[in-house]
């Protein structure tokens, strides 16, 4: 081979150089927010994910934790091989079911149920080995960008909210004041017990839940730090809507398993655990906002009304330790802040609103609206690359995971679906205010098999998650 390699080769020589057999499929999954990129890369007899970065310190870190915890029998990905120098690493492949994806294939018309809060409780036990237990002899000078959640990293998270969140909200605030604050703030939080191993984005998409057991990912942020701010990860998770009654339940589980190592104070614990809530929901509400607001990725945007219902239920149930006026005063604007206004309520309340979608192929015609209203959306899928002249799709659908794995990975079809769900929100918000009932949303190609049925499956999961609709779906050339 001549010349610098390209990503699959790079990755295709790494496998065949571990397991000694050729990839004969590798496949890009879709990517997350941040700019690593994993491949699910598959031979004759083995299967692994592939991972490649070009941050090197943080790919050390990373490397460095993994090791370090599964020496002490902590459940994470095994590393099989690594290069450094150009930026790439093995990995064990932990399947594709997160406890994100599993808690909404248990719930029910938004019902928590019970063996579900006893999968969360397995993972806040085990949460506490990663920060108590596997914080000894942990080396912290491996952390990527900072070695504890000190005082300058809780400003960047606090800066972080003011401008990418509250600016772009076109929220107002006294910046002298907000400051203020947030060093009674940031002072508080450091007086609390801070010697234990903080996950930093310890949230459901970074479980990973193989034949029921939990496995845990994505640590490369860690850093020395306090117990509280990972348990407010996994609990305020946004999109995971976990309902107040069982937060405090999974909450007081917690509580109660810390009595197993006597140096940490439960009572502390508690005492300033809202406080560590608070900083973490301005940390996520301003990555909402660069990712949403800025970077136009409308995904991030379906998070937002989930983080304000937890913000409004904090205002109403939770008295603070500390004096704080300015930053409360902030969040009361920000929950009647004009620009937030399609996104106030939308995961409490019920829509009369039914979105129909349906695929569909052109050579016979666009599907009529049931309703008998009318209108709605038609998207021509058609200029999408056509997976089914690839032979190995030509019996598939998009319904087909290779299928899925194949589209997701190419980029005109996350330009093309970011452009349609914005339509889409847009008319569903102004539909709901006006009290309509019905909206159709139609994907066309060539047969209706493969980039259509895709669409408007991505269409339907995209409104279940951030919109409080009813969502018909319809494939009528497979139906």
């Amino acid at each position: 081979m001549t010349g610098t390699p390209t990503k699959l080769e790079l990755l295709s020589d790494l496998y065949q150089e571990w397991c000694g057999e050729q990839a004969t499929t590798i496949n890009k999954l879709p990517a997350s927010g941040s700019a690593r990129e994993y491949y699910r890369i598959a031979g004759a007899r083995s299967t692994v994910i592939g991972a490649i970065n070009q941050d090197r310190e943080e790919n050390k870190a990373f490397l460095h934790f993994s090791r370090h915890f599964r020496s002490l029998g902590l459940a994470v990905p095994e590393i099989y091989l690594e290069d450094l120098d150009r930026n790439a690493y093995l990995q064990e492949d932990l399947g594709d079911t997160t406890l994100f994806d599993y808690s909404f294939k248990v719930r029910e018309n938004g019902h928590f149920p019970e063996s579900l809060k006893e999968v969360y409780k397995t993972v806040l036990t085990e949460l506490q080995q990663f920060q108590i237990s596997g914080s000894r002899n942990l080396d912290y000078t491996v952390c990527y960008p900072r070695s504890s959640f000190d005082s300058l990293s809780m400003q960047w998270d606090l800066s972080y909210f003011k401008y990418y969140f509250l600016k772009l909200a076109d929220v107002p605030f006294n910046e002298q004041l907000l400051e203020n604050d947030y060093q009674t703030l940031i002072r508080y939080l450091l007086e609390q017990q801070t010697d234990f191993f903080l996950y930093r984005d310890f949230q459901s998409r970074n479980v990973m839940l193989r034949e029921g057991k939990p496995y845990f990912i994505d640590y490369q942020g860690g850093r020395r730090g306090a117990l509280q701010y990972d348990v407010a990860s996994l609990l305020f998770d946004s999109k995971a809507d976990i309902p107040p009654v069982v937060r405090e339940a999974l909450l007081e589980h917690y509580i109660r398993q810390l009595k197993r190592f006597p140096d940490v104070h439960p009572e502390s614990f508690r005492e300033s655990y809202y406080s560590y809530v608070l900083i973490r929901m301005m940390q996520a509400m301003g990555a909402f906002g660069f990712r949403g607001f800025y970077e136009k990725k409308t995904h991030f945007l379906q998070s937002i009304p989930y983080a304000l219902n937890d913000l409004r239920w904090i205002l109403e149930h939770v008295e603070f330790p500390i004096k704080i006026p300015a930053l409360l005063k902030v969040y009361e604007r920000l929950l009647k802040a004009p620009k937030l206004k399609r996104f106030r309520d939308k995961s409490g309340r019920k829509s009369t609103l039914t979105v129909t979608i349906n695929s569909f192929s052109y050579r016979h015609g666009i599907p009529d609206d049931p309703s008998g209203h009318g209108g709605g959306y038609v998207f021509d899928c058609r200029f999408i690359t056509n997976p089914g002249k690839q032979e190995a799709f030509q019996a598939l659908t998009g319904k087909d995971k290779p299928v899925i794995d194949y589209l997701s990975q190419q980029p005109d079809v996350h330009e093309f679906l970011s452009s349609a769900f914005t339509l889409v929100d847009m008319s569903v918000d102004k539909y709901e205010e006006r009290q309509f009932t019905h909206l159709m949303v139609s994907f066309g190609c060539t047969g209706g098999q493969h980039r259509s049925v895709y669409c408007a499956e991505r269409l339907a999961e995209h409104l279940r998650e951030g919109q409080s609709v009813q969502v018909t779906i319809w494939h009528r050339e497979l139906d």
